[in-house]
């Protein structure tokens, strides 16, 4: 037997025992020839699947002409871009940036910098929920309040109050002379496909109209189509005044966003932020191409008759394995199955069967496929769960057996 060579990666992933060579659409192609089905879409950034026609011709033609050269110059297509994200949105300016948790800094210091332009530097602290997820660094991780993310990382940074999610009572209670904004998912994804009623959104909002507070959503999962809409704050029926984007915008090119009001990103003047490659030209390429798919008009119906169609199929399985499976939760597709067996033995027995899904919070697994999958596809996921959980039940009962 063949020992491999130690890996220098730092191993900070528990990566699974499959490698992949390349994509088509929903489906992976691994380095042993194997075919797998793709729910997991790079935890929800392929959004049009993979190699898409569109995005491989626009990062190819970029290629050839400007990779970087620097935010100290105009850029055109930024500038349309951010115009086009503007036009579909409430925000009336971006920054680019490459990632979420980079879109969550800034989301950030958007609404501290409002307050203290306005005077009132005291004010800087954020609500956020218990079940959050806002990225690694180090304000994120704070944010996200998680203790087994934060775990020797010394002092959480200061400035952030959670509460339990749903609990306006608990959102009055927080708020004080030093908060400054109210930050939130529209669903939560990393913390188990949860999402609060729209009458609690409703609520933040109200609380920070009459407390004169920013409320921010963070769309990193759930904006760009993915529960439905091309941005989830739509279906809550409220606006927000600050949003971070990234994963889907640029279709598995690393970019993130931060939108905000003209009134919200007020105090962001010339040095107050900035980034060395965010929106730099290949990345504003990719997303420019994105929006070029998901503008088309038939683009959301299709993807909201595969959201409808996937979460009936999963209710179905569910209600014929209730030893292995609970309920099915989400919107759009971003859909969860909470599981009566430990979330990774089904995990572990759906990549078995060539299906690729991904952990959540609460004992949830996780449905993502590109907005782009097809109803045999979607059928074909199902089969493939079937059989794991067949699998599942049949080893629970040979354990009991024993």
């Amino acid at each position: 037997m063949t020992k491999s060579a130690p890996s220098h990666l730092l191993p900070v992933f528990a990566r699974a025992d499959v490698a992949f060579e390349r994509g088509e659409g929903a489906w992976l192609i691994g380095t042993d020839g194997e075919r797998y089905l793709d729910f997991t879409s790079g935890v929800a950034v392929n959004a049009l699947g993979h190699a898409h026609p569109h995005l491989v011709a626009a990062l190819q033609e970029q290629a050839t002409k400007l990779w970087h050269m620097s935010n100290l110059f105009k850029s055109p297509d930024g500038e349309r871009l951010a115009a086009r994200l503007c036009e579909q949105s409430f925000a009336d300016k971006v920054f680019f940036c490459n990632s979420g948790a980079e879109a969550m800094e800034c989301c950030i210091k958007v609404a501290r910098r409002y307050h203290a332009m306005k005077g009132h530097p005291e004010r800087y602290r954020i609500i956020t929920f218990e079940g959050a997820f806002h990225g690694r660094t180090l304000a994120t991780l704070a944010a996200t309040g998680s203790a087994k993310y934060l775990e020797g990382f010394g002092p959480p940074m200061e400035g952030f109050d959670q509460v339990p999610l749903g609990d306006v009572a608990a959102v009055k209670k927080a708020i004080g002379p030093n908060t400054a904004a109210i930050l939130i998912e529209p669903v939560q994804g990393e913390g188990g496909v949860r999402a609060a009623s729209n009458a609690f959104f409703k609520e933040l909002r109200q609380l920070c109209d009459d407390n004169g507070l920013l409320l921010i959503f963070d769309e990193v999962q759930t904006g760009m189509g993915r529960t439905g809409e091309l941005f989830a704050y739509k279906r809550t029926g409220v606006t927000p005044d600050v949003m971070s984007l990234a994963k889907a915008l640029g279709g598995g090119f690393p970019i993130g966003a931060c939108l905000a009001t003209e009134e919200a990103a007020s105090g962001m003047t010339p040095g107050s932020h900035g980034s060395t490659f965010g929106g730099n030209p290949l990345a504003i390429a990719a997303a420019n191409a994105v929006l070029d798919v998901m503008l088309k008009p038939d683009f959301f119906p299709h993807a909201q008759k595969m959201s409808l169609l996937l979460k009936q199929k999963l209710a179905s399985v569910v209600d014929r394995h209730p030893d292995v499976l609970a309920d099915v939760r989400g919107e759009g597709l971003l859909l969860g199955i909470k599981a009566v067996v430990p979330a990774g033995d089904l995990i572990n027995a759906l990549r078995d069967e060539k299906l690729l899904t991904v952990a959540a919070g609460d004992n949830v697994v996780r449905f993502l496929p590109p907005l782009i999958v097809t109803e045999a596809e979607l059928d074909e996921a199902v089969v493939r769960l079937e059989r794991a959980c067949t699998t599942l039940l049949a080893a629970a009962k040979l354990e009991a057996a024993r």
